[in-house]
């Protein structure tokens, strides 16, 4: 029977479990090994575990070759399309005595070294189709990066094939990569090429059932394969403990709730399977999964945000940097902020823990500084060191307390001497966490933030850093603070970015105070460089006369940038707050 019949009239149509997870449990592998590679080293036991599926009452099965992308994102086409290819008959060799279903099972797209996402998406269509399959499943999506390309090139070489496509999200309804689900749903199911759309893994059984039921739904088939429950490790092994009885009865509420295809994801074995499918066959009367609308308060309106308002109406803006403190003594940072704001700044910005160092949390100090003193910050935010539930939480927080201002930077890596014990954590890179930040102000927030991002003039490949920093603006960023212009290469490349930028631009502006203090930005700190002219005058001079070229060199770089920037970006060097309030009078 065609799928497309099969759904009209014999919905909901049931898929498999896990096929990596329960490969792992079963026969106890190593996590380490690729379940796909079994195709072709253990034929056996994969070949037994879609029979056991299938026993289950399964009427779909899945390839086992989610992971066959990565191979040609590695350079193996041969190993590719040997796991493909075993992994075909094996699914088809168990699907032929229950007249089940097969599907082509594709993961995320991979970044290639040698192939786009996109060519490794159709290289294994290619590879698919010849081997006789009409029905694909591209799954476990964090985001849909060359998913139209896909479903146009499939229909393309197969007009009557058949596309799932399914996306990974959380329960709150965001991807790993930052996207919201509900933009990745909408989009996906007007595509006129894909046939359904729907929802998989990350998320447990109840969290995917609450998520669709706020869902707005397309005609299309909604396919819904949660996760057993959420992972726990025992010992060396990661395991899901949510029972068959539980998962079944909540997979029941899910075609209750419209799903058209079920199946299970992570942690789901053939008794999860087996029992969903006997909790099936009693169906449930459908449910309104939209309540009806209830009388509300009035949303509450946006709050001010006085550094982007005067952004906006085009007045100057002076952004002073301040680091954090390295100890519990917070009464330096808190009148240094205090005499740069009455000096005449728009905003504080604090680093980061900058160059991976430990320091006082940018976060925490900017909600100090709003509430206690009424200064507008502007805190960093790395993507090194949350995750994505941390990094949500965090700005939640920011939000209470009236802090709606944030610069997002992929962060300095941990110093190699500290390695063994402090761990990076990267969710995002600057770009993405943009995109997750601009989701939550259109879902979210009443105060939308207003994302800042940096803009590396001194960088030796600048046409990349400008190409980063309008994919930056194409995920949320609306303005840049730059390294400092302390070269004529550095000014012009600031030309180039207010050419090509849409955003707002505060140019940076770093008072150099000594030779010693040159030489250590030039060697030391990533993103500065000193040219050789301002480097000679400072041979020979005292820390008076330093501070004088300081004030006199900012002033000619604050001259030389204001015509391409709305405002200046300066950083106090070792805490000489009398020295930046000097330049704060003179440049303002």
């Amino acid at each position: 029977m065609d799928i497309r019949t099969y759904l009209e009239q014999h919905a909901p149509l049931v898929f498999d479990g896990a096929m990596g997870t329960y490969f792992a449990a079963r026969r106890g592998h190593s996590a380490e090994i690729p379940c796909e590679q079994a195709n072709l080293d253990s034929p056996a036991e994969i070949l037994a575990i879609h029979r056991e599926y299938l026993q289950a009452g399964c009427r779909a099965i899945k390839t086992n070759t989610f992971s066959a992308g990565a191979f040609l994102a590695q350079g193996e086409e041969e190993r590719c399309r040997a796991v493909i290819e075993a992994g075909c008959r094996l699914a088809l060799e168990a699907a032929e005595p229950y007249q089940a279903f097969v599907f082509a099972d594709i993961g995320p797209a991979w970044h290639g070294e040698n192939l786009s996402p996109a060519r490794i998406y159709e290289r294994q269509v290619d590879l698919f189709l010849e081997m006789g399959l009409r029905h694909f499943l591209a799954e476990t999506l964090p985001g849909d990066e060359g998913v139209e390309h896909l479903a146009v090139y499939l229909k393309q070489r197969c007009p009557d094939a058949f596309l799932l496509v399914s996306f990974a999200v959380q329960p709150d309804g965001a991807t790993r990569d930052g996207h919201i689900g509900q933009a990745l749903y909408s989009r996906t199911a007007a595509l006129p090429q894909v046939d359904g759309v729907g929802f998989n893994c990350v998320s447990g059984p109840h969290h995917l059932l609450e998520y669709i039921k706020r869902l707005e739904r397309s005609d299309k088939p909604l396919c819904v394969m949660p996760n057993a429950g959420y992972p726990t490790v025992l010992g060396r092994r990661t395991v899901y403990q949510g029972l068959p009885d539980y998962f079944a009865r909540q997979m029941a509420r899910i075609v209750q709730a419209g799903a058209g295809i079920v199946g299970g994801c992570c942690g789901t074995t053939p008794a999860h399977i087996a029992a969903m499918v006997q909790a099936l066959r009693t169906p449930l009367p459908p449910i309104k999964v939209r309540p009806a609308a209830k009388p509300q308060a009035a949303a509450p309106s946006p709050a001010a945000n006085s550094l982007w308002d005067k952004l906006e109406a085009g007045r100057r803006v002076i952004a002073v940097e301040l680091d954090p403190p390295a100890d519990a003594d917070i009464a330096p940072f808190l009148e240094g902020a205090k005499a740069i704001w009455q000096a005449g700044a728009d905003a504080v910005t604090i680093a980061d823990c900058p160059v991976g160092r430990t320091r006082a949390d940018s976060s925490l100090l900017a909600c100090k500084l709003k509430r206690d003193l009424g200064i507008e910050p502007l805190p960093h935010m790395t993507c090194r060191d949350r995750n994505l539930n941390a990094t949500k939480a965090l700005l939640l927080g920011l939000s209470m307390e009236g802090v709606h201002n944030v610069l997002l930077v992929t962060g300095d890596p941990i110093p190699t001497a500290d390695r063994d014990e402090v761990k990076s954590v990267f969710n995002f890179n600057s770009r993405k966490l943009a995109r997750y930040v601009t989701g939550l102000n259109e879902t979210v927030l009443p105060t939308p933030f207003r994302v800042y991002g940096a803009l590396n003039l001194n960088a030796r490949n600048f046409q990349m850093q400008l190409k980063l920093a309008q994919e930056k603006e194409e995920n949320g960023v609306s303005a840049f603070l730059t390294q400092p212009v302390l070269s004529s290469q550095a000014l012009e490349n600031l030309k180039l970015a207010r050419s090509a930028l849409k955003g707002k631009i505060l140019g940076g502006i770093f008072p150099v105070v000594s030779y010693r203090n040159a030489c250590f930005l030039n060697n030391e700190v990533a993103g500065i460089h000193v040219c050789d002219e301002i480097l000679a005058l400072y041979q020979d001079k005292n820390r008076e006369q330093g501070e004088a070229l300081a004030v006199e060199i900012s002033q000619w770089a604050a001259h030389e940038m204001a015509p391409f920037t709305d405002g200046f970006y300066l950083m106090t060097p070792f805490r000489r707050i009398a020295l930046i309030t000097e330049i704060i009078r003179l440049i303002r």
